[in-house]
């Protein structure tokens, strides 16, 4: 079965699908691109997470992309994507990878290829790549030599890329701020890289940051997976209520995301979290210019951008859109549902770590917490109400799925006229209302996404039932 590339990556069912062989044929084809491209001469910035096999997956690329003559730089320990992106700029290297399979069940990995500005490739480039992935060819009477015998051809370098990166964003908030504001916030890294990265940032003066699921379990207890969403954050949200914390701060697996939880122990959406954050930079930091916001992204920021007169430009789901649409405008922010933000001066990248550290940095300076800043943004724009629902399904079911999807045109939801539909990614429907629901298949898991918002909570919860009856799911 050829390897494909979803929204952010190849990921697999470990030893099914995502195997030592593949990891090969990944990084050969990866190595044969950066030749095509003339990128193998800067080099190539390895990273992995915490989930099983990671680090020896890493050691296999490596492996074979040392063994085209290409540089590799390795990070020393389960390093954070947005760090292993970051410091590809620094290192002016041809691209990186990271083997990690970010917010997905325990039993999955993968490979992600970020370009040589250090965010998500184009679908451009995923599509090339793909071409050199699937007509690899590996020398299987090739022996592996270890990280050991690697390190003696003189092609790999291992790297501590945290410092780098903790340099940079110091620069792009006020740690010291921070450091002395007197908060109180808990950090739930979810079992995942993103682990001390935000304690040792925050903690130093009055504030103090405690973490919770700090340690390395791959099979990530007591969540379904490391994803910073509500149904996962049951430990950050019952540990916030119990005592006196201002915020809770969440990762998920490769920090690329963030979740947010009030010094109530309610759980923000990221759509109110994107809202917040370019709230911030518009209004306390006085940033001007464009924002990006995937199509399934909040309504807010429309609100927003015609308060403060800047344009918004919308993409389909995955920051392999929101990232280079990022750089053609010159995008002071972009955002997706998924709680993945990037930010101008930074790299087109999602990046979990530093979206926390804005909000606490707006918690700071406001002198507000969480729950005052959504009072204060909904004065602003309304008030909003966002549900997702994660279909599962199996592959003798997806003929079924596919065909009650792509019949699916109705006129009315929940009694509401459909006013318009577009494909742009899924199927979206705006209602007269100005309601929205979307049908998309995930990109990285066999799931059927539903999305919808609206003014009104029970209007959300219509709208996704009805069609859940239409769809027979």
């Amino acid at each position: 079965m050829p390897i494909r590339f979803g929204t952010d990556g190849w990921r697999g069912l470990i030893a099914r699908d995502f195997t030592f062989d593949n990891v090969e044929l990944c990084a050969e084809g990866l190595s044969q691109y950066l030749k095509s491209t003339g990128l193998h001469d800067r080099g190539l910035v390895l990273g992995y997470d915490t989930r099983f096999l990671s680090n020896e997956f890493a050691t296999t690329v490596a492996d074979v992309v040392t063994k085209n003559g290409i540089q590799v730089f390795m990070c020393d320990e389960p390093t954070p994507t947005p760090v292993v992106s970051y410091n590809i700029t620094t290192k002016n290297a041809g691209g990186g990878v990271v083997i990690t399979a970010s917010h997905n069940p325990y039993q999955w990995n993968g490979f992600k290829y970020k370009s040589q500005y250090g965010g998500s490739a184009s679908p451009e480039i995923v599509e090339s790549l793909e071409g050199y992935i699937n007509s690899a060819n590996i020398d299987r009477s090739y022996v592996s030599k270890g990280l050991d015998g690697i390190k003696q051809t003189g092609l790999l370098d291992v790297i501590d890329a945290k410092q780098a990166y903790i340099a940079h964003i110091s620069n792009i908030v006020n740690v010291d701020i921070i450091r002395n504001a007197g908060l109180r916030v808990v950090v739930d890294s979810m079992y995942g890289a993103g682990a001390r990265y935000l304690s040792d940032i925050i903690s130093g003066g009055t504030t103090e940051a405690q973490e919770l699921h700090s340690e390395t379990n791959p099979n990530f207890p007591d969540i379904d997976q490391p994803e910073p969403i509500s149904q996962n954050l049951g430990s950050l949200c019952r540990y916030i209520s119990s005592s006196n914390f201002d915020a809770g701060l969440a990762l998920d697996g490769d920090a690329d995301r963030f979740g947010l939880v009030d010094n109530k122990g309610n759980f923000i959406t990221p759509l109110e979290v994107f809202a917040l954050l370019t709230l911030y930079l518009l209004d306390v930091k006085g940033y001007r210019g464009p924002i990006v916001k995937s199509i399934t992204s909040t309504s807010m920021i429309y609100r927003l951008a015609a308060i403060y007169d800047v344009p918004v430009f919308e993409t389909p789901v995955g920051f392999k859109y929101v990232g280079p649409k990022m750089i053609k405008e010159q995008a002071i922010i972009g955002g997706e549902e998924s709680g993945g933000f990037g930010y101008k001066g930074h790299i087109p990248e999602r990046d979990g770590i530093l979206s926390a550290l804005l909000m606490v940095e707006m918690m700071s300076i406001t002198g507000k917490n969480p729950s005052e800043l959504i009072l204060d943004l909904r004065n602003r724009v309304g008030e909003y109400s966002y549900k997702r629902v994660d279909v599962t399904f199996s592959e003798s079911d997806r003929s079924r799925l596919l065909d009650n999807f792509n019949t699916l045109q109705p006129s009315h939801i929940a009694g509401i006229k459909v006013s318009k539909v577009d494909d742009l990614d899924g199927r979206r429907f705006i209602l007269e209302d100005e309601s929205w629901l979307i049908v998309r298949f995930s990109g990285t898991e066999p799931l059927l996404r539903i999305y919808s918002e609206s003014e009104n909570t029970d209007i959300v919860n219509s709208l996704i039932n009805n069609v859940r009856d239409m769809l027979g799911v």
